[in-house]
């Protein structure tokens, strides 16, 4: 799925001047880092990057060659796991017989849009309440929507917590990460099931362990935290260029135990363990906090942050903003480039340029939702990207070395 131009220029127009400039700099980063053998991970957040189409996006330009790495959130792993987005209905969680003190705020209960070839499928794997569905077919549906895949809804939602507990077993089993195993069986449109195809590492981040129910658990069980410390590290290491968007709490990139620039890897270093330094990479933010760019702009200007920490002064109060946690070692990088503005935009503005300049056509290409043209990809998204295929998780894991 492909649009034209015209509105990849629209989107381009939507940001400010700056954000224009910077988003330039950073393109010609990335065709310079590819163009010498150079490497570019992507360190992406949840909620926006699936609704956004950046995911299907993402993985598509892996598929391309363009990006060689990711790090995510265990939610985002949630929902590729289950298609990245489906339709549900929801319907009265009272009329369907629910503990109400159970259900979520709303007093609503989810079912995920299915045909009766894929619920075959599912019938195979996990006994279904098939009177609860029946149920839910003769109440009135309160609403139908689109929305990030498995999650809340039945039976996916609860599909996916039941395979969690399965793929975690198999990690153990054979040495793996659990994203690796889920990796085997997801959508080829998915970061994970692109990952798989190209020998891409998708990692999830330490700080993003919490979400996904069952899934965030089992992913955080799967390998030790230091051990998913040190892939991060080497996967960092490794890249050129990093692109973090719409996501927080990014310490394994600007405060991470092994990253000696502007993190804490002093102390691995003097222990005689492996390091890494961001020192001489690019590292791109998109984001929607001006506060982002206005702390790059005290550093740059008159070393405001830098001289915050020298003095072992609160940098909220010297600076006078509001101050997130990745705002410091970012605002501090020589080479950090924050564009501030809808992600929706940014990055089909992004991928189009920096794939035109390398010669590689795409094809697929992730529009705003706020637009005619990010409506039809969502749908698509919602037809073609397939939840994970347990069968061919299981028959790649047993074929893998």
């Amino acid at each position: 799925m492909k649009f034209g131009s015209k509105l990849i220029e629209q989107f381009r127009a939507a940001l400010d001047e700056r954000s224009r400039n910077t988003l330039n700099e950073a393109v010609k980063k990335i065709v310079e880092a590819k163009k010498r053998g150079g490497k570019v991970m992507v360190v992406t957040g949840s909620g926006p990057n699936i609704h956004e189409g950046v995911t299907t996006l993402i993985a598509e330009l892996i598929h391309k060659g363009i990006i060689d790495a990711v790090s995510t959130s265990s939610a985002v792993i949630s929902h590729e796991m289950g298609g990245s987005l489906d339709k549900v209905k929801r319907v009265n969680a009272e009329d369907l017989g629910m503990d109400m003190k159970y259900m979520p705020r709303g007093d609503l209960f989810e079912f995920t849009v299915m045909s009766n070839e894929e619920l075959n499928i599912l019938r195979k794997e996990m006994i279904l309440d098939e009177e609860l569905m029946k149920k839910a077919d003769t109440l009135p549906i309160h609403s139908s929507i689109i929305k990030a895949a498995g999650n809340m809804a039945y039976p996916m939602g609860l599909r996916g917590e039941v395979l969690a507990s399965e793929i975690l077993e198999l990690a153990r089993m054979y040495g793996k990460s659990f994203e690796e195993v889920a990796a085997l069986g997801c959508d080829p449109m998915t970061m994970l099931g692109a990952g798989a195809a190209k020998g891409v590492p998708v990692i999830v981040t330490i700080p993003q362990l919490i979400g996904g129910g069952m899934v965030g658990m089992s992913i955080g069980d799967s390998i030790p935290l230091s051990g998913r410390s040190m892939r991060l590290a080497k996967a960092l290491e490794q890249s050129d260029v990093i692109i973090e968007s719409a996501v927080a709490l990014t310490q394994e990139i600007h405060d991470g135990p092994f990253e000696c620039y502007t993190g804490h890897g002093i102390w691995a270093w003097w222990r005689g363990e492996h390091t890494y330094n961001l020192k001489g990479k690019s590292l791109v933010r998109f984001d929607l906090d001006e506060n982002l760019r206005k702390a790059a702009d005290l550093e740059r200007s008159d070393k405001t942050i830098q001289e915050a920490i020298d003095k072992g002064l609160p940098k909220t109060k010297v600076a006078k903003i509001p101050f997130r946690m990745e705002m410091s070692a970012f605002a501090r990088h020589e080479g950090s480039l924050p564009v501030i503005g809808d992600i929706g935009k940014i990055w089909p503005a992004l991928a189009c340029e920096v794939a035109q300049q390398l010669g590689i056509e795409l094809d697929f290409v992730s529009a705003s939702q706020d637009t005619l043209e990010g409506q039809a990809m969502r749908e698509w998204i919602v037809d073609n990207v397939k939840p994970l295929d347990r069968n061919r998780m299981l028959k790649s894991l047993d074929n893998s070395k």
